[in-house]
């Protein structure tokens, strides 16, 4: 006796398009000779600006984070990490917290961290990015300084960049303008 077969009938194909491989944006271009002297000179001139400050004040007044700060500032104007708003509030923010955290938890590197942290969540809430501040909320909580003396240089030193940052927009015709926006 012959067994009938009962066959599911398949679906049609349809044709799946091939998928585009994800192509990364890649490395910026680099910067013409002229921009490049440009914006390491600016940024250079600043902080030895900041250094010659602190040796009249007898105060350190460069602390790494505005080192990196001054490179974004000066090589990156148009990013929102190099804004004003983000340079300025954002090192106030990381002294801040730093403080907080060293009145609470005393200075440790695992304090550092937890500043570090807490840095991060408070300039993602406020809207002001800007990864050096993040660094001031360690430098803080490692080093301890004195509030009265620090914030105020710190401060100084934040609107100094900004400052050097819009003019030095200004004196290269092509450059980009800076800031792309003050608040």
């Amino acid at each position: 006796m012959p067994t009938a077969t009962t066959s599911t009938p398949t679906p049609p194909t349809t044709p799946v398009p091939p998928v585009a491989p994800a192509t990364a944006p890649g490395a910026p271009p680099r910067p013409s000779a002229v921009a490049a002297f440009h914006s390491v000179s600016a940024a250079t001139t600043v902080l030895l600006a900041l250094v010659a400050i602190g040796a009249a004040i007898h105060e350190p007044v460069l602390i790494p984070p505005l080192a990196a700060s001054a490179a974004l500032v000066h090589s990156a104007p148009t990013l929102p990490l190099a804004q004003p708003r983000g340079v300025i509030v954002g090192h106030l923010i990381g002294a801040a917290c730093g403080y907080a955290v060293l009145a609470g938890a005393g200075s440790s590197a695992w304090a550092a961290a937890l500043a570090a942290g807490l840095t991060l969540a408070l300039l993602t809430l406020a809207r002001t990015p800007h990864s050096p501040a993040v660094a001031t909320a360690v430098v803080t909580v490692l080093q301890s300084p004195a509030p009265a003396r620090f914030v105020p240089l710190l401060f100084g030193s934040t609107v100094l960049l900004v400052l050097t940052g819009y003019a030095g927009s200004r004196i290269r015709r092509t450059a980009p303008r800076y800031p792309a926006y003050w608040w």
